[in-house]
Parts: C-alpha cells; sequence; structure tokens
C-alpha cells in the first residue's frame, strides 16, 4: 500500500474520493466540498469514483446482430448521467485550473454496486478521502474501505427516500444501449470533456465502442502546434481512460483522415456520440451512410462540454463557462510555461 503523508492537508500526487450517488435526477451538491478538499491536495491525478445501484448493468448484454429497447438498462438515463459526470468534471476541473494545475489528471468514473475490479482502482492512491452521512449508508463495497488511512468527508445528504428504486420517466426510442456505438475527435492533452464524450460512448455501448481519433497530417493548421499531442500518444491515452471507465468493452481506436472514419463504411456499428461543436460532422456521416445504404445511426449529443454554453443545472452552468476545457487552452498554457522556465 502506497505511503500516506502523516497530515491529511498535505499535498499527494495521487489521491481517490469515494462517494455514493442515490439520484440522478439531481445534482449532487453535497459533494462539492469534497471534490475541492481532495483536488486541492492533489498535483497530479485525482480519480473519483461514484458508486450506485443505478449503474447496475444486466448480466447479459444484447448480441452484436440485435439490437432492441433495453427498458431500465443504463443509456435511458443518458441525459442524467452526462450532467453527473459534467457537474463533478466541472468542480474538480476549476479547483485544478485554480491551483495553477491544468495538466492535472482527474478521472471520474461510475461503478455499479457489484463492481469485481472496484479495489484496484483506489490501489495506486497515495490518500484516499470517502464521503459519508449520518442519514445515508455509503454503498462503496468494503474492498474499497479497508485502508486503515481513509480520511473520511463528513457531507449533508439530503433525503433521498425513494430514490433507491428510482425509476426514471419513459424517454424515446433512441435511448437504448447499442452493440455497437462510435465517437471520433482529436484528443490531444485528453482533459475533462474529451473524457465526458468517451464516457457517454463507452455508457451506450454494451460491447464495443470504435473512437476515431484525427492523424497528425490534418493537424497542421492547429493553433500552438508545436505542443500537439503524436497520434500515438492520444491513442494510449485514450485507451487508458476507456480501459479504466469501463473494462468490459471492446476499445477499436483508429486514426482517422476524415470526418467519416468507419461510420462511413463499417454496417455494424447503430450508434454515434458528437458533441455540439461536431455536430454538423454527424450531418456529413448520415449523408455517406446514406449514400451508401448503410444502417441509420442513433444520434446522441454531448450537449454540456462546451465552454460557451451548457445545461448543467444552477451554479454549475456559470462555472462551465468559466472552466477552460479546450485542447488549445491547455496548448496555449504549456506553451507560456515554458517560456516562463526559459526567461528565468
Amino acid at each position: 500500500m502506497p505511503a500516506v503523508p502523516s497530515s491529511s492537508s498535505e499535498s499527494v500526487r495521487r489521491a481517490a474520493l469515494l462517494a455514493s450517488i442515490y439520484d440522478l435526477g439531481r445534482p449532487p451538491s453535497y459533494l462539492s466540498a469534497a471534490i475541492e478538499t481532495a483536488a486541492r491536495a492533489t498535483t497530479e491525478n485525482l480519480r473519483i469514483v461514484l458508486f450506485s445501484r443505478l449503474f447496475d448493468t444486466p448480466a447479459e448484454p444484447e448480441p452484436l446482430s440485435r439490437v432492441q429497447s433495453a427498458g431500465k438498462q443504463p443509456a435511458e438515463r443518458f441525459d442524467d448521467v452526462q450532467r453527473l459526470l459534467t457537474s463533478v468534471y466541472v468542480q474538480a476541473t476549476k479547483v485544478a485550473q485554480d491551483m495553477g494545475r491544468v495538466l492535472m489528471d482527474i478521472d471520474v468514473l461510475l461503478q455499479g454496486t457489484q463492481e469485481p475490479h472496484s479495489a484496484e482502482l483506489v490501489q495506486d492512491a497515495e490518500r484516499v478521502y470517502h464521503v459519508t452521512s449520518d442519514s445515508s449508508a455509503t454503498l462503496a463495497p468494503a474492498s474499497v474501505l479497508d485502508r486503515s488511512d481513509i480520511v473520511h468527508l463528513r457531507a449533508d445528504i439530503v433525503s433521498h427516500g425513494p430514490s433507491h428504486s428510482h425509476t426514471p420517466p419513459a424517454r424515446t426510442e433512441q435511448t437504448r444501449r447499442f452493440p455497437v456505438a462510435a465517437l471520433g475527435g482529436t484528443f490531444d492533452h485528453l482533459h475533462a470533456g474529451h473524457k465526458i464524450l468517451l464516457s457517454m460512448g463507452a455508457w451506450i455501448a454494451s460491447e464495443k465502442l470504435i473512437v476515431g481519433i484525427t492523424d497528425d497530417a490534418l493537424l497542421t493548421k492547429k493553433a500552438f502546434k508545436e505542443v500537439l499531442e503524436t497520434i500515438d500518444v492520444r491513442i494510449a491515452r485514450v485507451r487508458a481512460f476507456l480501459e479504466l471507465f469501463k473494462p468490459s468493452l471492446q476499445y477499436d481506436l483508429v486514426p482517422i483522415s476524415d470526418v467519416y472514419g468507419p461510420t462511413g463504411w463499417d454496417d455494424n456499428i447503430q450508434a454515434l456520440i458528437v458533441s455540439k461543436e461536431t455536430l454538423p460532422g454527424a450531418h456529413s456521416i448520415h449523408e455517406r451512410r446514406k449514400e451508401k445504404s448503410l444502417t441509420a445511426l442513433e444520434t446522441f449529443v454531448i450537449d454540456v462540454i462546451s465552454a460557451t454554453e451548457s445545461s448543467v443545472d444552477d451554479k454549475d452552468a456559470e462555472v462551465l463557462k468559466n472552466t477552460k476545457m479546450s485542447s488549445t487552452f491547455i496548448r496555449q498554457w504549456v506553451i507560456e510555461q515554458r517560456s516562463k522556465q526559459g526567461g528565468s
């Protein structure tokens, strides 16, 4: 077990924050103080692990050859889950940026109450925080709470009543899970906005997620291109995050030289996940598939990761606007830091 500083107020490189989620219908405001505490005390990697019965998945996924409505399967909570992820990522990212730790790696992971690998998620942490409450029993398994050095943070969790059996409202057909889903992007200096997109792709896929990653040759006109990560680095970082978020999926990460990638020819894909910023590309993909008589794709839009507009509730919306979840911002920051070091 990694050594932990004698004082829980001292900074550590790697930390984990464990918390329980009882209701996806409202933002977990009770986590705000705990997220700030953990983020302020972490310098390199903060892993936030959220446990909930609402994240439990069916034992058997749908076969590749059959796409059907999934009733109470996880994708019908698509909007709620993306709001939850965004709220937590925004709070942690803002603290890291305020501390000048723009490159701090933040991972938000969703765990059902019967996930077998939960303990592995915190084994490298130098400190583990656990959010507790007098009114609610923790949903985190004992396997991740057996460290003698765990730091308990008290939270006033509002009465959740029947939320343990929370049934989401009826959704349209597009909210089912899909055997094969796809998304694309540059994924330079992997940040919170990227991770929300990737997480939601993994959330709705039951067997395989295809990720198209823009090849180096198409990025020569990017701002601050001198600090762009190579395609190999970007692929490796995307794979590492996805295998952490949902190790049960198969991941096909491919360099792409156009907007289509595998969606331009692969008829096994059923769903496409895009951000608002890349929505025009989705239209082009749909037109291409129509021309080639390929199966139409269900489109899921991540509408909460823009720096200028969001659907996050309450005060998080204003925080999001002031949180720079942008590869361009990160590259500019890296260059500025190098310039300061060179001039000192």
